[in-house]
């Protein structure tokens, strides 16, 4: 199956789930319930298939409880991070689901075991409170047990039926498809924000591929404000011929998002060991300091939110901030997120870093900050995007690609806002539009109403103002007007209407001429 089919079957085989419990799950929470389930699937699966070795003689669904020893439950845990019992497993529940008058309590019991299975193990910090989310209490599934337990029978099923084979074999990213097709359905109605929950897997490729550009290796790849995971998760997707060496990091100030993040990891056969993604605001209260630096930074951090800034008088000296001699603004922190990624970034590196417009052109502490990375030759690339390519936003944001390794003292500017194909609601960043962007970020040359390489000394006396249309010119798509050949064609018209009235008054003369 090609995966435009997958996908299409996902989203259809998704819906058909949304139509067995709506009504009583609305569209965001409901999110919550699929995905959740369809992760208890996967590491089902995925951990049946670690004990199973590949010997095709064992089904671990259908053993005891009984047979598993200490000795493999304890070397099970070490390698996977967790243990699920054979009783537990996600075909066992759903297969019983139907007629489970029990079926809320023991889904609890099955999370919570597997939770603490972990504990006490390296693994506990990144297994704890992974099906949080997942409330087999809450009232929006019912108001009693049997209209609980027949909601939850129903999601059950339907991921269940979910035609997924292998999922190592898949074409297509199915968590990410899954929670994408959510997102779009639900976030502009659930007054959600995209950019907060979601990065576009077509957008997060071209981030990706920004930050490893020309890295055939790196020490690790980080993102301050993670959300799903979906842009470091384009590094292992697209890059698997790179080497990420010591794995993935990332920070979300979100619980329910820092969950997912955490299920997005596991689905994507990224061991506990490979990963750690912390909870918590990284403006305040930044994890990983002595993880840093980072080869490869990747971010989509909230639009224009509100941060401490200088109300804490402390965060003036922060040596992620200082350098610049000034906070980014209270109601506005996207530069915090800026300066945090710079602080981490290694000298070889790229931070590649989705940024609302407005920071590049406005003035006080925004410009001053601007001065300081343009000074310091932090600055390698400015790329603009088209509009609508984000879920529950239409805004068209921009790419800033910050680099400590440039050869040059000048800046390049692309403006891509013109890349886009439209897709339902939604406009999509295509591969051959990512190719284009790649190779012109690549290679540095002017491209007449596309690119730009900026002298350090045009930028200065520019105010430091680094919007792309002050640097790229726009393409004139108005209609060329021939003044020559319209005055002819003017000087014509007129003789005609000359001749025409004269005709008229001819007409007129012998008309009055035979009047009695």
């Amino acid at each position: 199956m090609t995966s435009t089919k997958q996908r299409a079957e996902l989203q259809r085989q998704i819906w058909q789930i949304a139509n067995e419990v709506r009504g009583a799950v609305d569209g965001w929470d409901f999110k919550q319930y699929v995905l959740g389930t369809l992760f208890y699937r996967f590491i089902s699966e995925n951990f049946a298939s670690y004990i199973q070795g590949g010997d095709i003689n064992v089904n671990y669904a259908e053993l005891s409880d009984d047979v598993i020893t200490d000795d493999i439950k304890e070397d099970a845990i070490k390698t996977k991070g967790y243990f699920i019992y054979p009783r537990q497993l996600f075909a066992n529940i759903a297969a019983g689901a139907n007629n489970n008058a029990n079926l809320n309590t023991d889904l609890a019991e099955v999370f919570a075991a597997i939770e603490s299975s972990a504990n006490g193990y390296p693994s506990e910090k990144d297994i704890k409170g992974l099906f949080a989310d997942f409330d087999i209490t809450s009232n929006r599934l019912g108001n009693t047990v049997a209209d609980k337990n027949s909601r939850l029978s129903a999601v059950l099923k339907g991921v269940s039926g979910l035609s997924f084979g292998n999922f190592e074999d898949n074409k297509i990213d199915l968590f990410g498809d899954a929670y994408e097709f959510l997102i779009s359905n639900y976030a502009a109605t659930a007054g959600k924000s995209g950019g907060e929950f979601f990065t576009p897997q077509n957008v997060s490729k071209l981030i990706a591929q920004l930050a490893m550009h020309k890295q055939k290796n790196v020490n690790k790849i980080y993102d301050p404000a993670a959300g799903s995971g979906s842009l470091l998760l384009q590094a292992k997707k697209h890059f698997d011929a790179h080497i990420i060496e010591d794995g993935f990091f990332g920070q979300e100030i979100n619980h329910t998002t820092y969950n997912l993040a955490r299920m997005n990891m596991f689905l994507h056969n990224i061991n506990y060991d490979k990963f750690n993604i912390a909870l918590g605001n990284t403006l305040i209260g930044p994890h990983f300091g002595d993880e840093k630096p980072f080869d490869a930074i990747v971010s989509n951090p909230p639009y224009s939110v509100n941060w401490i800034g200088n109300d804490d008088s402390t965060l003036i000296n922060d040596e992620r901030f200082a350098p610049a001699g000034v906070l980014a603004p209270k109601s506005k922190a996207d530069f915090a997120f800026v300066l945090h990624a710079l602080s981490y970034l290694s000298s070889k590196g790229r931070a590649a870093i989705v940024c609302f417009p407005g920071i590049f052109y406005r003035g006080g502490a925004e410009q001053k900050i601007r001065q300081y990375l343009v000074d310091n030759n932090f600055i390698e690339t400015v790329i603009s995007l088209a509009p609508n390519l984000f879920y529950g936003t239409s805004i068209a944001v921009n790419i800033l690609v910050l680099s400590k390794h440039k050869t040059d003292n000048k800046t390049q500017f692309i403006d891509a806002s013109g890349l886009f194909k439209k897709e339902t609601n939604n406009n999509v960043l295509t591969d051959a539009h990512i190719t284009k962007i790649m190779e012109t970020f690549d290679n540095k040359t002017d491209i007449e109403h596309f690119a730009k390489l900026v002298e350090y000394d045009a930028i200065v006396v520019n105010g430091y103002n680094l919007s792309v249309s002050s640097y790229v010119e726009a393409k004139d798509t108005r209609e060329v007007i021939d003044i020559t050949q319209l005055n002819a064609e003017l000087k014509i018209t007129v003789s005609k209407i000359n001749e025409l009235r004269t005709d008229i008054d001819a007409i007129v003369a012998e008309i009055e001429g035979g009047t009695p």
